[in-house]
Order: structure tokens, then sequence, then C-alpha cells
């Protein structure tokens, strides 16, 4: 069988039986527009799974990059078909009032912190060491309380600030540190920017997706925490109530599958739901 055939055969399981045969065969002719959170693009897990899906399914897909909340605004709008987005409070939120369907875990990863080796104030052996030790390596928002008070003048983090799901992750760690982000050593960056690249160039701290690290990080920066609960990301699918592209929940099934999750878990960075 081929692959356009299995796709509309899977179709013909999910979809509504009063679709006349010639609209369904149409409407699949139409590639998928499926909104992606840029970590998620940078990581490469989006690509994965776009070929994985096409390569089973024939059902071409538009990748339209973004950040997590924008993304989802489009999508209540009806003015993309699917998402892949890492901001489960924001799609939550949508999906209580029943502004998305079908929303489904396909990938776990994690947001790590980042940044160089930063030594502490005065003499001695104190001042040697780092002040993100074993005590702050696994606890994100002690680490950042731990960064503000301890580390010496010219200290830097940078964020997106641009709504993305890393950006809205990192919002919450600062709650939870009670520490509140300001100039001059918190530097949001420029729309268009990327995170990890000026992270690298201006040797500062970030939080960023360990996918997206994995991908294009390294020195002269290091993982600094990791390993915390709080750092757990969780990727979503999910689909537009306002507009049925009828591979939408072809789509989402399959990316929730074992099929589908078995190509997010081979990406580095991500292990199954």
């Amino acid at each position: 069988m081929t692959s356009r055939r299995r796709a509309l055969a899977l179709f013909a399981a999910l979809w509504p039986a009063s679709f006349a045969w010639s609209q369904q065969r149409s409407s699949l002719a139409d590639p998928l527009r499926v909104g992606v959170d840029q970590a998620l693009i940078d990581s490469g897990l989006a690509a994965a799974l776009k070929r994985g899906f096409g390569a089973d399914t024939g059902i071409a897909i538009k990748l339209e990059p973004g950040t997590a909340l924008a993304i989802l605004q489009a999508l209540e709008r009806g003015e993309i078909d699917a998402a892949l987005t890492n901001a489960p409070e924001a799609e939550s939120k949508l999906e209580k009032q029943t502004l998305v369907h079908d929303r489904q875990p396909i990938a776990a990863g994690e947001f790590v912190i980042v940044g160089p080796a930063v030594r502490g104030k005065g003499k001695g052996k104190s001042a040697a060491e780092d002040v993100l030790g074993v005590a702050t390596s696994h606890d994100a928002a002690a680490a950042l309380k731990r960064l503000k008070e301890a580390a010496p003048d010219g200290f830097v983090f940078v964020s997106a600030g641009d709504g993305s799901g890393t950006h809205v992750a990192e919002q919450g760690l600062w709650r939870a540190a009670g520490v509140a982000p300001a100039a001059p050593w918190y530097v949001t960056l420029k729309p268009g920017d990327n995170l990890i690249a000026q992270a690298r160039a201006r040797g500062a701290f970030a939080l960023v997706e360990r996918g997206a690290w994995l991908a294009h990080g390294g020195a002269p920066l290091a993982v600094r925490v990791d390993a915390d609960p709080s750092l757990a990301e969780q990727v979503h699918a999910m689909r537009s109530f306002r507009v049925n592209h009828p591979a939408g929940k072809i789509f989402v099934a399959w990316i929730a599958s074992a099929k589908g999750r078995r190509v997010a878990a081979k990406e580095r960075g991500y292990r199954a739901p």
C-alpha cells in the first residue's frame, strides 16, 4: 500500500463519513500548517516528526516557526491547523475553554541553565569556587538566587523575552526564586536574536531548551543547572477548533501514537512522555 493510500485509509477511520471522497482527496493535497515553537525547530525535533509523519502517511506538512504563546493565539484564531508547543499552562487554559482540540503529550524534555563558571568575591578558598556549586546544581530557583547574591559585578543573564516556551519557563523560575530580574545584569534580546547564539557570544547565563542546546550550544558556556523537576519540559500536539483540515486528526493521532513517540524519543534531549 502506498503512503498516500495509507493516509487516506487512516483518514477514513478518523474522519466523519459525511465528507465526500473527492473533498477528502482535495483537502489532503493541501499541506497541513503546523505552528512550532522555535526551540523545537532548533533542536531538530519538529523536522524529525515531519519526516516520520510524511514517510508514513504521504501527507505534506508546512512547519511555521514562532513562539509558543503567539502560536497558540494563531491556533485559536484558526490561522494554522495544528501546533507543537511547550507551554503547558497556556495550552491547558485554551483546552479548558475548548479553544483547541485533541491536545496530546508527544515528548518530554528539559530546560537547563547554561553559563560561564563564575567565581565568588573576596579572597581564599571560597573566592575560587564556582558560585553555582553542588548545592545549587539541581535547584534552579536556588541557583538564580545564589547567582544574584554571590556573583561579581559583570554577571549577565540573557532572556529571549518573546513568549516562547523557554521564556515562559524562565519567568516562572524568577518568581520561584523571589528575584526581580532587572538591568544592567538582565538583558532582554531583540526580536529575532537567537538566544543560544547570543548567550555564547556574550558569555552570559540563560535558560535554554536542552534539545536546542545539544544542537547549537557549547564553549565558552556549559550546563550549570539541570535535573530539577521544575525544569521539566512537556511538548504537546494539538489542532485548531476553528479550521478542520482533514489531516489534522491524522497528524495528532500519529504523533501521539507509539510510532510518533518513538521518533521523538530518538532525538537528543527528549524521551517518551
